[in-house]
């Protein structure tokens, strides 16, 4: 019996986060999901890089009433043809609405893909000025700071808060599921440095973790570009890495 009060005490002792993590998909071994609740799926797609090595880069998949909304692609058109055939055999469910973080390929290299299966895309409206100026796929809807719309009846608030991993970079939250998905601006608990900075705006980056900070107190899973998800301690660490 104490052995069992023990286990109980310990697990109760997690972070809310560590407890969503319902279930956990190998799609391939460039694609894996986990479950976070029973309407939000985190996708982790990984590539093999020349600086860094094979990186990992998370996106999400919010699914209502047989659709989905991604939060981010996969790094290119035939992982997120992988992904879009997934969700609609695995959840029987069709991707109708992408929104795109930021301009790298870890947030958009499928967009080409998406958009020939009619896929309604949403960026910062930077984003959409970068990528006509480096010729990429456009996305179609853009905004300027703030844009809020529903996805089947589930609002979804797109926030763009300053510049940091990159100028145009942009935080997705959905209220009902308290989930942000922060992107690359947001560094995993492991992390002991700041990452790629080849398109970053540090000087920017420590007012932008700020404003998050305040913006998201009741944010319960919080969903970094890459690597582990965790809570709002995550956007405090970076804070303490910028300001290292």
């Amino acid at each position: 019996m104490k052995v069992l009060i023990i286990i109980v005490s310990l697990l109760s002792m997690l972070p809310v986060w560590a407890q969503q993590v319902q279930e956990k998909i190998t799609v391939s071994d460039n694609l894996k999901i986990n479950k976070l609740s029973d309407k939000v799926y985190m996708f982790t797609s990984y590539m093999q890089t020349e600086s860094w090595g094979k990186v990992g880069a998370n996106g999400l998949i919010l699914v209502e009433s047989n659709k989905a909304l991604l939060i981010d692609t996969p790094w290119n058109d035939n992982q997120t043809q992988e992904l879009y055939d997934w969700i609609k055999n695995s959840l029987h469910t069709l991707v109708t609405e992408v929104v795109v973080s930021h301009w790298h390929d870890d947030c958009m290299g499928g967009l080409a893909f998406l958009q020939t299966k009619g896929v309604i895309s949403y960026a910062n409206q930077q984003t959409i000025e970068i990528a006509k100026e480096k010729g990429l796929p456009l996305p179609e809807q853009g905004f300027t700071d703030f844009l809020e719309f529903e996805f089947e009846n589930i609002p979804i608030e797109c926030y763009y808060l300053g510049g940091g991993h990159t100028t145009d970079n942009i935080e997705v939250w959905i209220p009902s599921e308290k989930i942000l998905f922060g992107g690359c601006a947001v560094k995993d608990m492991t992390s002991v440095n700041l990452g790629n900075l080849s398109d970053a705006d540090v000087d920017a980056w420590p007012e932008t973790m700020n404003r998050m900070i305040k913006q998201f107190p009741e944010a319960v899973i919080v969903v970094p570009g890459h690597g582990a998800i965790g809570g709002c301690e995550l956007m405090h660490h970076t804070l303490d890495l910028l300001k290292k």
